[in-house]
């Protein structure tokens, strides 16, 4: 299991938002440019980042973010607002690793078809996508965790692998921005239920021993991001794990 470091853009400027309300957003003094070279090791190839704006149907951060990208070899893991089979395109065209998809594929049922049709055929679909799942006590959530969505989680997760997507970034909503531990039981349901799936968890890591306490259960990775920004896991932290992760793969 590897560590993801997760960068959170909102108007060009690193924040950590508390259970998705942009009404309680910490800013951070540090640029994205600056955050992703402190980053930069063997073994930490990913950074996960969020277009806060995006998610908003607003790309005034989108230029910005390609400008950034363009000039580091990370890959990056990018969200924020993609309702569309032309964003997504644009958006690995960019250079982008992966592309993460949530409320779209929730909303319109056609949506999860046609990116399959688009993306699938070869090894793009399933590296190329990650579909978000906000959980909140097994209901996922959708619009900025604001509506409800009737699909059981495990029929939404079987529909996925249906279609030739397997990798899941799962936020447990109850979770996070809290530092109070990360939603283990959830991903064992998750990971037990389907074990093929690549689980990335996300949501309440506070310290390393969160972190080993998901390498147990065996999730792919895991994001996180207010635990760095609040020093209770360092970057260097990051930089062994990730390390050890690599050479004893």
């Amino acid at each position: 299991m590897y560590i993801i470091p997760a960068i959170d853009i909102l108007n060009k400027k690193v924040v950590r938002l508390r259970e998705g309300d942009y009404q309680q957003v910490t800013q951070y003094d540090v640029s994205l440019e600056e955050m992703i070279e402190r980053y930069q090791s063997n073994g930490t190839n990913f950074i996960h980042i969020i277009d806060l704006n995006g998610a908003k149907n607003d790309f005034s951060n989108q230029q910005y973010l390609f400008d950034v990208i363009k000039k580091t070899d990370m890959k990056i893991q990018y969200g924020g607002g993609i309702r569309s089979i032309d964003k997504v395109k644009e958006l690995t065209d960019a250079g982008i690793a992966r592309v993460i998809v949530g409320t779209q594929a929730i909303t319109n049922p056609s949506f999860l078809d046609e990116l399959s049709k688009a993306m699938c055929g070869s090894a793009k679909c399933a590296e190329k996508i990650v579909v978000a799942i906000d959980v909140l006590d097994e209901v996922i959530k959708y619009s900025g965790w604001m509506e409800s969505s009737p699909i059981k989680l495990m029929d939404y997760i079987d529909r996925c692998l249906h279609l030739g997507f397997y990798r899941f970034l799962c936020t447990d909503i109850d979770k996070d921005g809290k530092l109070g531990g990360a939603g283990v039981e959830l991903y064992k349901k998750l990971l037990n239920y389907s074990p093929i799936i690549k689980l990335i968890a996300s949501g309440g890591v506070s310290s390393m021993k969160d972190i080993e306490q998901l390498s147990k259960i065996k999730v792919e990775s895991c994001v996180v991001g207010k635990a760095i920004y609040e020093q209770r896991i360092t970057i260097e932290d990051v930089k062994n794990w990730n390390l050890k992760s690599l050479i004893s793969i």
